[in-house]
């Protein structure tokens, strides 16, 4: 076997969006880029270009042909390359030309901001006490610990309303953006700082802001970024690039995916919020990291039909063919159907509308002069009579 780089190549957000961009006709040209560059990154074909007018020293411009540029994040220590954007030539130079990459000091997360933005917030040169914005009783200290980069106070500084917040976000990293949100609702810098540190794991060792390869270990910077291992992975990956959610977790997300539970846990959470792609990269990781054994086999049941399908055709785009022969993926009706044939019982399941009609002649037996609705009678019969086998009316007064 041939011997691996010792370079790392990581992959950012902001690609994926630009390549989805590209022209079908060209994406091919650039795929095959990619992959070259994911083979080797220090391959003397490998033109890294410095550009006079980038505010950020470590960006480099590398050609991919006579049209197409590609965007690189070269730092000058340590043997990591990250793609950030693809774009025409002169597009591609004004996309990088104010973008800023840095370590965060406090969280070790790798962020990016732009430095246009920032020139273009108001400046308040001694703002009176009650004139200091969304954040003044915000000290600057506080706000960097909690993730907000010190190069965009001036911007944070200028947002006046909620409103203001709302439309900086494009501008601002997700995690301290997340946490001006938390500030502005009213939370106060303590529970903002605990509910990220319990996302982001409490570190032992101060942050090294030149070490971009623990960086790309941080929780927040795997919001925007991924290291791709395998030259398989990064074809699965550029295939669908804007279902995003293949690649990219939230650290709350991946702290749920990876979490070592000894027993139950439940996950609760509003529609849209991200519940079934934690499911999805939690079964994914179960079987390759905990239950790897050959013989071991993973549940993954719904409640409806429709669900279970799509989920499992969301799994096959995360998971290898021998993972996925490991995951069963099927709603539970189904299951119980199953389970009962695989065991000998010639029964079909009844979910209430072939037995509406006996129940309405089993309401004719009802005692007169009892005041009880008929689903007191239905509750009592599937929750006490059938569970615990009663035919006896001293049996039924035993059950508490």
């Amino acid at each position: 076997m041939a011997a691996q780089p010792s370079a790392r190549v990581a992959i950012s957000a902001d690609f994926l969006d630009a390549f989805a961009d590209i022209p079908r006709s060209q994406q091919s040209k650039v795929r095959r880029f990619v992959e070259t560059f994911k083979a080797n990154p220090t391959s003397p074909g490998i033109n890294y270009e410095k550009i006079s007018t980038f505010k950020d020293p470590k960006l480099r411009s590398i050609r991919i042909d006579q049209a197409y540029r590609g965007i690189v994040l070269k730092p000058d220590t340590g043997d990591v390359y990250m793609l950030l954007w693809v774009d025409h030539h002169d597009d591609a130079y004004q996309w990088a030309e104010n973008k800023v990459y840095s370590i965060h000091p406090e969280t070790g997360g790798l962020q990016v901001f732009d430095t246009e933005e920032v020139a273009k917030a108001p400046r308040k040169e001694e703002p009176e006490e009650e004139d200091g914005g969304l954040y003044a009783e915000h000290r600057d200290r506080e706000l960097v610990q909690l993730g907000v980069p010190e190069e965009l106070m001036p911007l944070v500084r200028s947002i006046e309303t909620e409103e203001d917040l709302d439309r900086m976000q494009p501008h601002l990293p997700q995690e301290a953006y997340e946490a001006l949100f938390l500030l502005a609702a009213g939370d106060s810098p303590e529970e903002v700082y605990s509910q990220m540190l319990e996302m982001r794991q409490a570190r032992s060792e101060e942050v090294d802001t030149e070490d971009y390869e623990a960086a790309l270990e941080n929780p927040d910077t795997q919001r925007r970024f991924r290291v791709v291992d395998d030259e398989l992975e990064l074809a699965e990956i550029l295939s669908a690039p804007l279902e995003k959610w293949r690649v990219f977790l939230h650290p709350s997300q991946r702290r749920y995916v990876e979490i070592n539970a000894n027993g139950p846990v439940r996950v609760l959470g509003g529609a849209g919020t991200g519940k079934t792609v934690v499911a999805m990269h939690r079964a994914k990781h179960l079987v390759e990291k905990v239950f790897d054994g050959e013989d071991q086999r993973l549940l993954f049941t719904t409640f409806t039909r429709n669900l279970a399908a799509d989920i499992e055709e969301n799994l096959a785009k995360i998971c290898s063919e021998e993972v996925m022969g490991r995951i069963e993926v099927v709603n539970l009706d189904r299951w119980v159907s199953e389970f009962l044939r695989k065991q000998g019982y010639d029964y079909e399941i009844d979910y209430g509308k072939r037995t509406e009609t006996l129940w309405g002649d089993a309401m004719t037996l009802a005692p007169e002069g009892v005041d009880l609705p008929r689903s007191f009678y239905r509750e009592e019969w599937e929750q006490i009579i059938q569970p615990h086998e009663i035919l006896e009316l001293r049996d039924y007064l035993r059950v508490a």
